[in-house]
């Protein structure tokens, strides 16, 4: 059986899907969403778009990693919430270090299709979260660009092993799945674990 923890930092570059990917894991059992409120509800057409809390750079939530703040986003704390932020690409050495007791869970996208497919999305006519810090187009291409670098980095000193985002993924690293109807090509995942990587792979 597998113990899920208060917490999961979950990161991933503007376009990666990550949004997509976080919403098919709050759907797990033990997964707690009192995050979501109406303010924080971005629709656009057929897209996924964003719900819950995000934290970072000129947004709702600042990238703080004091606990009391991040809960504060949450209704309640019961349950394992996914703590979600860009610019948790650049603290993840201080998420292990200060939430020992917490999982990182890292999404990689290329950097051009996670480019193409924020603007797609509405790029800068996206009402939440705000990304006018980002400023411009290509200073929103550099910003991916670091963030993926910063995340496959951490993710090579750690060993981990990347895998497609699947049905049997979410069971062996969750304990729970459920049924999707598609599988991204371009998009890879990992989890750490209290400070070690779980390779999940057989």
């Amino acid at each position: 059986m597998i113990t899920l923890p208060n917490r999961i930092f979950f990161t991933g570059v503007p376009g990666s899907r990550w949004s997509g990917v976080a919403q098919i894991i709050e759907q797990l059992p033990g997964f707690n969403i009192s995050d979501r409120t109406p303010d924080r509800t971005y629709d656009h057409h057929t897209f996924t778009g964003h719900f819950g809390a995000y934290f970072g750079r000129g947004m709702e939530l600042h990238p703080i990693l004091e606990a009391e703040y991040i809960d504060q986003a949450h209704g309640d704390n019961t349950g394992t919430r996914l703590i979600k932020s860009h610019d948790w690409a650049y603290k993840l050495e201080e998420i292990e270090q200060t939430h020992t007791d917490d999982w990182i869970m890292l999404v990689y996208r290329p950097d051009m299709a996670s480019f193409a497919w924020w603007h797609e999305a509405g790029g800068f006519q996206i009402k939440y979260p705000c990304y006018e810090s980002y400023k411009d187009s290509t200073n929103m291409m550099a910003e991916i660009a670091s963030q993926n670098k910063a995340i496959l980095e951490y993710a090579c000193e750690k060993n981990a092993t990347w895998e497609y985002f699947t049905e049997e993924w979410m069971l062996k690293t969750f304990g729970h799945s459920i049924p999707m109807t598609k599988v991204w090509p371009d998009i890879l995942v990992t989890v750490i674990k209290n400070n070690y990587f779980c390779k999940t792979a057989t």
